[in-house]
């Protein structure tokens, strides 16, 4: 399928390895020109590199912490005047309920909520101005169903969903569309790190983790940064213009829900 995007460009957020990189690889497929970011600036230059060479697009990396003032600032001189955002950033840590004080709530509500307002906030009007535009935010799927280890996680991204969900009503009359996606469990090193902390926890090896934690899944495996990324080029193509201020799940079936 022509996503119709061929020449636009984009902002992807984390992106040199993991779900990001699925994004930015996707929309590379696409046509799209592209301003990669990433806090390691050797991993993110090989990405880039990777990328050119594949899909013969433009591609800008800028290495920076976008929870920073000034990551913000160095990000957004580069994707000034960008067509596509995809807002995308690690999950703070894993505790109990007990753990977290207010600085750990600022910290995860920096990476995880306002890094990403702060991003809409500076390149929607770019946006508006052109009559077209498409946000992407990655969330997780610990907004529909929340996981209880994950309680910074759960609670920055659940007030990203709100503030998305009234922007996205706001700014759609202008072309700009913008949703949400949320991850289940994919073969990321994010994986690996989850999967590792249980082999350890319950004394069994990785592999038993992994296959332990696919049988809770209906799918029966983990997703891929590709099919993850294809969905994410969708949203973002010239045929998602009606699909308002959504939320996709995309977990295999894992959250048991009729909505």
């Amino acid at each position: 399928m022509d996503l119709g995007i061929k020449g636009k460009r984009a902002l992807v957020c984390a992106s040199s390895k993991g779900l990001g990189r699925g994004c930015a690889e996707a929309l590379a497929a696409a046509g799209v020109d592209l301003v990669l970011n990433g806090r390691g600036a050797e991993a993110l230059e090989t990405t880039a590199s990777e990328i050119r060479s594949a899909y013969g697009v433009e591609v800008v990396a800028v290495a920076a912490d976008v929870s920073a003032p000034e990551g913000q600032a160095a990000l957004l001189k580069a994707a000034d005047g960008v067509d596509i955002l995809v807002n995308n950033a690690g999950g703070p840590p894993p505790g109990l309920w007990s753990d977290w004080d207010r600085d750990d709530f600022i910290a995860a509500l920096d990476a995880n909520m306002l890094a990403p307002i702060a991003l809409m906030k500076a390149l929607m009007p770019g946006m508006i101005d052109k009559g077209w535009g498409r946000v992407v935010n990655i969330t997780s799927g610990s907004v529909k169903a929340p996981i209880p280890q994950l309680g910074l996680s759960n609670s920055a991204r659940a007030g990203l969903t709100g503030y998305a969900a009234g922007t996205a009503r706001q700014v759609a009359q202008f072309g700009v569309n913008v949703n949400n996606m949320l991850p289940g469990i994919h073969a990321t090193d994010r994986a690996i790190s989850l999967d590792t902390g249980v082999s350890k926890a319950q004394g069994i090896d990785l592999a038993q983790a992994k296959a332990n934690r696919e049988a809770t899944i209906p799918a029966r495996r983990y997703g891929t940064k590709e099919e993850f990324g294809a969905m994410c080029a969708f949203l973002c193509s010239q045929h998602a213009g009606f699909i308002v201020g959504q939320n996709i799940v995309l977990d295999g079936g894992a959250i048991n829900a009729t909505i």
